[in-house]
């Protein structure tokens, strides 16, 4: 009999001791913490992501996957409901990604902010607000690689088309003729190297040619060289040249003042002097040609007029009346 309350004892004992350390356990594990709810709305798949997988903003843990479920409104979409710890700066410009840990392949939420909205979003478990989760890195290396490869098969398909027979002739054709062409290159080389042998020659020639004109140069704009010395005496000449043709110009200005003053008014008399005699000589012509005997006996004188001594009316007795 006491074997038996010995035992029962122990049992005892064991159990209160199982429970006290399944309550420290629970008491020590217990998340105090108050969370926030949001729902990440998804179009692509969320492989390796679990309820209480980490929730993580740009690095830190700030929460755990509560529930992944199908959107009952709109077919294919997925409602990924996540709690994050209160105090977590989510704003309206708040996006979410799938990111992966190591080599496990398991998934966890990655937050993250453009900037663009710095307003807050509030949310609460009567009003839970949406964020759109963007395609993870390997959701876009999927598609791209789906784009590549499809590239990548008309890319073959081209260089399938391109190495067809008659193409690949005619790269052949092309390959012998550049060869043909680079053996006439070869050629012109050769017949050229006798001239690349007098090539030095040549520019210590033309290096002469260069050093006298450089020599010629500096004479030219030497200031005391022939060049600039007949300048000078050029220019000396020019200015009594200029002198000279000023002197001629002032003797030409008073010719043309004398010729003005005195000889113009003596030309204008010797002609109105010729212009009488010459009136005087018409008239004696005039004279002659009308009576010749003038030339021998003179001139008579002309017969008198009315009133004038001698006057006869015509008629003979009409004028006496």
């Amino acid at each position: 009999m006491e074997n038996k309350s010995h035992a029962f004892m122990a049992g005892l004992f064991t159990l209160v001791l199982l429970a006290a350390v399944a309550a420290s356990v629970y008491w020590f594990n217990r998340d105090n913490r108050v969370r926030v709810p949001y729902d990440l709305v998804s179009r692509t798949n969320v492989t390796g992501l679990n309820p209480e997988s980490a929730v993580r903003y740009r690095g830190l843990s700030v929460g755990k996957v509560e529930s992944i479920k199908f959107d009952r409104r709109t077919p294919g979409q997925i409602l990924i409901r996540i709690l994050v710890n209160e105090g977590t700066p989510m704003t309206k410009s708040t996006f979410a990604t799938l990111s992966y840990q190591g080599v496990t392949g398991l998934a966890f939420v990655q937050l993250d902010d453009d900037g663009h909205d710095r307003t807050l979003l509030p949310s609460s478990e009567t009003q839970v607000a949406q964020l759109r989760l963007r395609p993870s890195f390997v959701d876009e290396l999927q598609r791209r690689g789906n784009n590549l490869v499809h590239q990548l098969e008309e890319a073959t398909s081209s260089v399938n088309k391109l190495l067809d027979p008659e193409n690949r002739q005619a790269i052949v054709d092309s390959i012998n003729s550049v060869k043909t062409a680079a053996q006439s290159v070869n050629r012109v080389a050769t017949q050229l190297e006798p001239v690349t042998k007098q090539l030095p020659e040549t520019v210590r020639e033309l290096n002469g040619t260069l050093a006298g004109a450089h020599r010629l140069t500096n004479q030219l704009t030497d200031p005391q060289g022939p060049l600039v010395r007949n300048l000078d005496s050029v220019g000396r000449a020019a200015d009594q040249a200029a002198s000279s043709l000023a002197a001629f110009q002032g003797t030409m200005q008073t010719f043309e003042g004398s010729l003005q003053q005195e000889a113009l008014p003596r030309l204008n008399r010797l002609s109105d002097d010729l212009r009488f005699t010459s009136q005087a000589v018409g008239q004696a012509a005039e004279t002659i040609n009308r009576n010749p005997r003038a030339l021998l006996f003179g001139t008579s004188p002309p017969p008198p007029g009315p009133g004038e001594a001698g006057f006869a009316w015509p008629g003979g007795a009409g004028g006496g009346q």
